[in-house]
């Protein structure tokens, strides 16, 4: 398919994939067309799948992947309105019921420590839906304990021990601050900016996907796109990142930019991979067939990047 032919299958999908399309491709924001992420197609289905409880699942954690917590991010990634007031009723309730000793979100166990990688996403979702900013010094707090030495993160820090950081913690934090900073908070921000550029640079020194100590391949899933990427790392989520962000080209991305260009398939698009084992809501795409989500994902990343052609 030609360019044109592949942004006009884009605008075939579902409403959130057409809004992104819009605004990510053709660079025109669609106001209108974004409300309708809540009443039709996927956002839909998403928040009627919401109980009684006022939770998705059977509240904050479990199961995995209609917990409230993973579905939250679902609807964060659909772009479903920072306003809406379903959202805002479920996030009051997991701040008020799930905040643990140590300032974070779901506290495991019985040393009640919570999880650096969990907090990383809720601070994504929960700055993106523009929760009040003093709910959320106490995980900025707890999260700004946790950096490991080599700039990253590790969910296993501060409850199995670590000795490095982990590629899937460190980029849900990032993906965390980004949404902090974007969204206006301000609490220990200087220090925030300064744990971005560290954990950016503990990607990078990866080149995303690569042992800093072997050159190896560090695991060949993160090769694999598979959307949701729920809370593991692959490269084009991380690329996905870096482009959101406005991370400037450093050549040490340039082979996981090959490595997104190169799974294109021969219609010019990309396709979608099973998705991670779990109870789910509802398929959004097939495994095997051609998917808008890595296709919007992987243009976005070429297009940010001068790659896209």
């Amino acid at each position: 398919m030609t360019y044109t032919e592949i942004i006009a299958w884009l605008l075939e999908g579902d409403v959130s994939i057409q809004y992104q399309t819009y605004r990510d491709l053709l660079d025109s924001d669609k106001p209108g067309l974004r409300k309708k992420i809540e009443t039709e197609g996927w956002g839909l289905k998403f928040l009627s799948c919401r109980l009684s409880d006022g939770h998705w699942g059977k509240g904050f954690y479990q199961p995995k992947w209609i917990s409230s917590h993973y579905t939250l991010l679902d609807l964060k990634n659909l772009a479903l309105s920072p306003k809406n007031k379903i959202i805002k009723t479920t996030l009051d309730l997991i701040f008020a019921k799930e905040k643990g000793p140590d300032g974070g979100i779901h506290p495991i166990g019985i040393t009640q420590k919570s999880d650096v990688c969990v907090n990383g996403m809720v601070l994504n979702y929960a700055s993106y839906f523009q929760v009040k900013e003093q709910v959320l010094k106490s995980i900025i707090d707890f999260l700004l304990t946790q950096q490991m030495a080599d700039g990253g993160f590790n969910c296993q820090s501060n409850r199995k021990g670590a000795s490095h950081s982990s590629l899937h913690s460190t980029l849900s934090v990032l993906e965390g601050i980004f949404e902090y900073k974007r969204n206006g908070y301000y609490h220990r921000l200087k220090e925030l900016k300064k744990v971005k550029r560290e954990s950016e640079e503990f990607i990078l020194m990866h080149r995303l996907f690569k042992s800093d100590r072997t050159g190896e391949i560090i695991k060949p899933s993160f090769l694999k796109f598979c959307y949701p990427p729920r809370w593991r790392y692959d490269i084009l989520k991380a690329m996905d990142y870096f482009q959101l962000a406005k991370v400037n080209f450093d050549p040490r991305m340039e082979e996981a930019i090959e490595v997104i260009q190169n799974k294109r398939n021969k219609e010019g698009v990309w396709n979608g991979i099973s998705p991670h084992p779990g109870k789910i809501h509802f398929d959004m795409e097939k495994a095997g067939e051609p998917s808008r989500w890595n296709t919007l994902r992987a243009m976005r990343v070429l297009k940010y990047y001068g790659r896209l052609t």
